[in-house]
């Protein structure tokens, strides 16, 4: 009977989520989800100096916006080292790691040496034979194959070979008593049962040491997906200068996590030309066998694309609550219901972000209209006066104020006054939103109500008359 699979996440609480390591958690959750197995969460805080609080806490709240739940965890590898200290002992008992007294000096000859013959800088096994005694300035080594090659069978990669002549006695703890990543990591992956490890291809160099220690450990190789990195547009590592930030600047931005996690997921994983997924058709569809070798490479006007069309995809009522905050921000505290649902209709075709669709919104909240100073000069003109007042005329006797009604209201008008539509329609449409493009008149008309629309076309009249 096959095993479940179980993956995890271990991100380094040294700053905030990326889209690196959000894409690498999301590779790890889908697949768990996908074949009914586990993910696990664990915090690799080793670093005492560099990881913080504020950061754990950061990474919590972007994985939670993404919709990233887990399993098992969060684990804390500083909470840990008493199990890490017993495989230490375990691999000193059985031969295949020693403790090594060389100094930082006498390691500075030894790459020194090794440099100027043209070899690689690395340790060479000085203490290796010594069985040297635990003391206080001793660092544990772990005894590597000196000879033969190690092959890292990668389901993205492919084999990868390692000569291990390459490669030397690493250390697994320091003389200070805290242990290194490549020992941790194995430790950590061996008791938490992970049997599939998909991350940034940025690890491969620090496999083979990996596969070594699990050999020496007697324990079985997880199936590893070394997934390409995300470059930026110029094809460099993503970095701040392209726009790389924390996850959640994303959601202040007004991205949904859906279209968030359908982006990051096509960055480097296809399934035919797909490019729209919901959330539960990336868990059903998600394999290992279809993320590229390419690297990715993040476009925020694509990702601002897809957002628009999972806005207009959503739910209106689901999207008027999510656009609460964004309002709240502009100083607008509408309730919601009916009324935010219709404002909402109107801008979801238009709006990319929830921060543009707030923007478009403002005209329904304010009670006072600020022309753009282009609009008013075009459309406010004496000429527009007349058909205005017929429409405050119209408007006033309209017994039921709905789209039917405003419409015959605006035909009667134009039957009136000789105008076409349009003529009458821009006017009416920069005095009461203020600019000239916005959703359809009559549609808004309704949705501002009757007293607030008849008010505005006073004030564009005087405005016209002064």
């Amino acid at each position: 009977m096959m095993q479940p699979v179980v993956t995890r996440f271990p991100p380094s609480p040294t700053g905030y989520l990326h889209v690196g390591g959000a894409r690498t958690a999301l590779f790890n959750w889908l697949y768990a989800r996908h074949t009914k197995g586990k993910f696990i969460l664990r915090i690799e805080d080793t670093d005492r100096v560099r990881s913080t609080q504020s950061s754990v806490d950061a990474i919590f709240k972007a994985l939670e916006w993404l919709g990233i739940d887990w399993d098992e965890g969060p684990y804390y590898q500083s909470r840990r080292f008493d199990v890490y200290q017993a495989y230490v002992e375990k691999l000193i008992q059985s031969g295949d790691a020693y403790y090594c007294t060389c100094s930082p000096d006498a390691l500075a000859v030894m790459r020194e040496k090794a440099l100027k013959t043209g070899g690689k800088p690395k340790y060479d096994g000085t203490c290796r034979e010594k069985n040297r005694p635990k003391s206080d300035h001793a660092v544990v080594r772990f005894k590597a194959p000196f000879s033969g090659t190690t092959i890292l069978e990668d389901v993205v990669k492919g084999p990868v070979v390692f000569q291990n002549e390459e490669l030397d006695d690493f250390i697994l703890l320091r003389s200070d008593g805290t242990p290194t990543y490549n020992f941790v990591v194995v430790i950590d992956d061996i008791t938490m049962q992970i049997n599939t490890v998909i991350r940034g291809d940025d690890h491969v160099m620090n496999t083979p040491r990996q596969m070594q220690l699990y050999r020496a450990l007697k324990a079985e190789l997880p199936t590893y997906a070394h997934v390409p990195m995300v470059l930026g547009k110029d094809r460099t590592r993503l970095s701040k200068r392209h726009g790389a930030m924390s996850v959640t600047a994303y959601r202040d931005m007004g991205y949904l996590p859906e279209a968030f996690i359908n982006y990051l997921v096509r960055l480097g994983w296809s399934h035919g030309d797909q490019e729209f997924f919901t959330r539960d058709e990336l868990i059903e569809k998600f394999s290992l066998d279809h993320i590229g070798r390419a690297a990715g490479v993040f476009d925020i006007e694509k990702l601002s694309a897809l957002n628009a069309d999972h806005i207009q995809a959503a739910d209106t009522a689901d999207i008027a609550g999510r656009l609460l905050p964004f309002l709240s921000r502009k100083g607008f505290l509408p309730q919601k219901g009916p009324w935010l649902n219709k404002v909402v209709d109107t801008l979801k075709p238009r709006s990319k972000t929830l921060v543009e669709m707030a923007d478009a919104a403002g005209f329904y909240f304010v009670d006072t209209v600020a022309y753009e100073p282009k609009a008013a000069a075009k459309f406010l003109k004496p000429a527009a006066a007349e058909p205005i007042k017929a429409l405050i005329r119209e408007f006033a006797a309209i017994e039921h104020f709905s789209e039917e009604n405003l419409e015959a209201a605006f035909k009667t008008v134009m039957q009136q006054t000789g105008l076409k539509l349009g003529k009458i329609a821009q006017p009416v449409r920069v005095a009461l939103t203020g600019r000239t493009a916005s959703p359809g008149i009559f549609e808004i008309v309704e949705i501002i109500g009757r007293e607030r629309v008849i008010a505005r076309l006073e004030q564009a009249l005087a405005y016209i008359e002064k």
